[in-house]
């Protein structure tokens, strides 16, 4: 997997600080931060910021700022089956290791939810577990919580 260059630009939003991070063309990461410096913004992280910003005030769905995945041909398969999963919806590490044709990858699909560089716009918080908890997610349980309660919120709007 690629290193992220550096670049990155950080805007407040409602669960604190967001970290985009970019190399030339194409945002690399989304995470929740605590850093203090802001980075350097661009038209890119203006968009991406823009677009996040509709998503939490339920006026955006999907995403369509230009974006970059860097991680494995597994993770990346993974990433994408994530894509898939409706907003305001949820689905198991089973069902989504199911959708990539191999049922018994619960584990892994964990891993690759976890190492997911683009948290929010690649929903891995619709994934939960199979007994309908929600168990693992990189930016903590309160963030993913947060962004299902949002989106079954504005779902039923």
């Amino acid at each position: 997997m690629e290193k992220p260059t550096g670049s990155y630009a950080v805007y407040p939003f409602p669960l604190g600080r967001l970290k985009i991070g970019y190399d030339k063309d194409a945002v690399i990461s989304l995470d929740r931060t605590k850093t203090s410096d802001d980075g350097t913004k661009t038209a890119l992280t203006d968009l991406a910021y823009e677009q996040i910003m509709e998503y939490f005030e339920g006026k955006r769905r999907i995403f369509t700022f230009p974006y970059e995945l860097r991680g494995t041909v597994f993770q990346k398969k993974i990433w994408r089956a994530l894509c898939d999963i409706p907003y305001g919806e949820t689905r198991t590490y089973k069902e989504i290791a199911a959708a990539v044709g191999n049922p018994k990858a619960c584990r892994a699909v964990g891993m690759a939810n976890n190492k997911n560089p683009i948290a929010i716009a690649v929903p891995c918080h619709r994934v939960i577990g199979s007994d309908g908890k929600l168990v693992g997610y990189a930016g903590g349980l309160d963030m993913k919580e947060a962004l299902l309660h949002l989106e079954r919120k504005f779902s039923s709007v």
